[in-house]
């Protein structure tokens, strides 16, 4: 959401609306990987994009009006560069999304049986196309976003919905060749927990690069 059009929140409201919107993203999405993977048969494959799609809508109807409903750093870096955000702002919005993130998956990792995986995002493909994919897949989903945010007020009421379908249709196009994070936090809370972390550069530089490049492409039609 057009950070000019927020009410005049406390930066504290703000930061806990990021915790907790990119908590649930993280819950219900690597939740859904975590739950399959311990309870085979439980959740079919083609139903975790919809979680993560889900989740996304559901925090910002839930908080939008509160932080912009970024829960990504990669959005929140689209928007700083857009001017939206100052840099001291931008990484306030950085340490609660990663927080809310890494308290996600340690919940999760109590509350499940023990397992070999924590939804983390690890490439099938290799380096190079990795990152194309996660440019790609953060690109659209941040000119989705920012040209919602920055559209008619009608387009803004449907944010939910819009940003939700194409946070899954990235996934569900994505996800077998990068898991489509598109989000460094996503990915990093949960390396951080599976000790695998080898590839964890391709989703901080892939989905920073793409949300620029989106930005970059969004300013020019506008003009």
């Amino acid at each position: 959401m057009d950070q000019s059009l927020l009410p005049n929140q406390s930066i504290a409201r703000q930061l806990a609306a990021e915790f907790i919107g990119t908590f649930a993203l993280v819950f219900f999405g690597c939740g859904s990987l975590m739950v399959a993977e311990r309870f085979p048969g439980s959740v079919s494959p083609a139903m975790v994009p919809a979680a993560f799609g889900l989740s996304v809508g559901m925090m910002i109807h839930a908080v939008g009006h509160i932080s912009g409903a970024h829960f990504n750093p990669a959005v929140t870096l689209g928007f700083a560069a857009h001017g939206d955000l100052r840099p001291a702002k931008m990484f306030s919005y950085w340490g609660a999304q990663f927080a809310g993130a890494v308290t996600a998956i340690s919940l999760l990792a109590g509350l499940l049986p023990p397992g070999t995986g924590y939804g983390e995002t690890v490439p099938s493909v290799g380096p190079v196309a990795a990152l194309a994919w996660e440019m790609v897949l953060t690109f659209f989903l941040m000119f989705v976003i920012i040209s919602v945010a920055k559209g008619p007020e009608g387009a803004r009421g449907m944010a939910g919905a819009v940003i939700g379908a194409a946070v899954a249709l990235c996934a569900l196009v994505g996800g077998p060749a990068t898991g489509a994070s598109m989000n460094p936090a996503r990915t990093l809370a949960p390396a951080l927990a599976s000790g695998r972390s080898g590839m964890v550069w391709v989703y901080l530089v892939g989905p920073c690069v793409g949300a620029l490049l989106a930005v970059a492409l969004y300013r020019w039609l506008r003009k």
